[in-house]
């Protein structure tokens, strides 16, 4: 992956030329239908969880479609009979949000098991595609993916191009070798003289490159890394070329769990709001602006929180800390300027 080529484009725009020649190009090798673990039974089950390698409990959910949700959907996606959704985990992917199973070669994941229960409430056929983040956004723009399931937060600047419906709480976190005495408080300050690695075109990126520039005025240094994986993060995590790798909370909390018995511990060092120090960031479902999507997702994930199917499927991932009351359409996310 390109250090710096999407980063900007990605949140403030890709012209129509650059879509059709990276789909050309970077779509046929980073993108394709997926296998995924998610079932759904002849009865409306719904089955989440599956192939996690002991990240999930394998859960059975009872849904069925919601006539009055899914007349609210375009007409042309009620007609084709699908909910095309678009996965940002290639290459390596991202426990617990998605990622390869235990068989080596299906999706799995909390997002991609939400997807499928949403779809289910909207009387679709699920179809999953895999991306690099980059081209998941891609896909999105060019109309191949209908919506993004793949921890996308919500900001100010992507709803110039997108529309939300929100679904989990979005939290940031520090991850550090166990060993190592620093600590995020959550002021910047604190990342004075540090070397950080952060996914490229990522909403904590832009976080963390606005403190970098907020240090710099003060004379002071913040060395942002890119990785092209998490294997390669952690390496140089272990390896000492970082300190301290910033992601979402999930994501790390996981990893922490499974490092537990290496050579090389981790713990988590500090959180921060995805949408900022003022605003509680939130999760969503991303389509393409003006599509119509964001009401009937919202609608579909609302139902799945009041007939408690939203609660079991964060429980047989271990999200529960992330939940939400409320999916919304569009809410407040992180400022343009991140104040």
């Amino acid at each position: 992956m390109p250090r710096h080529f999407t980063r900007r484009s990605l949140i403030r725009g890709i012209t129509a030329a650059t879509a059709v020649a990276t789909l050309a190009t970077g779509l046929a090798a980073c993108g394709g239908d997926s296998d995924a673990a998610t079932t759904t039974g002849t009865a409306g089950t719904v089955t989440v969880g599956r192939l996690s390698n002991g990240a999930a409990k394998e859960t059975s959910l009872k849904v069925s479609e919601v006539k009055s949700i899914s007349a609210e959907l375009p007409a042309s996606i009620r007609k084709s009979g699908k909910l095309v959704i678009g996965s940002g985990t290639l290459p390596a992917g991202a426990p617990p949000l998605g990622f390869t199973g235990s068989n080596q070669k299906t999706l799995t994941g909390s997002e991609v098991d939400l997807a499928r229960l949403v779809a289910a409430v909207l009387g679709l056929e699920p179809e999953v595609k895999r991306f690099t983040w980059e081209n998941l956004f891609v896909g999105i723009d060019s109309g191949k993916v209908d919506v993004g399931f793949s921890n996308i937060t919500d900001t100010e600047e992507r709803k110039q191009k997108y529309e939300f419906a929100s679904y989990r709480k979005d939290d940031l976190t520090f991850e550090t070798l166990k060993k190592s005495p620093w600590t995020f408080d959550g002021d910047y300050r604190a990342l004075a003289g540090r070397t950080v690695s952060v996914g490229a075109g990522t909403n904590q990126e832009r976080i963390l490159l606005e403190w970098k520039g907020k240090l710099e005025k003060e004379g002071k240094k913040l060395t942002v890394k890119y990785f092209q994986d998490s294997n390669s993060t952690y390496l140089a995590l272990n390896s000492g070329k970082i300190d301290a790798y910033f992601g979402p909370s999930p994501n790390l909390a996981y990893h922490v769990t499974q490092s537990a018995g290496t050579p090389s511990p981790t713990r988590l060092a500090g959180q921060f709001s995805g949408a900022g120090a003022t605003l509680q960031g939130l999760i969503a479902a991303t389509a393409k602006k003006g599509s119509g999507l964001a009401k009937p997702l919202s609608d579909a994930i609302n139902h799945l929180i009041d007939n408690g199917q939203y609660a079991k499927w964060l429980t047989a991932w271990n999200l529960t800390s992330d939940a939400v009351t409320k999916s919304e359409v569009n809410p407040p996310g992180l400022p343009l300027d991140n104040a």
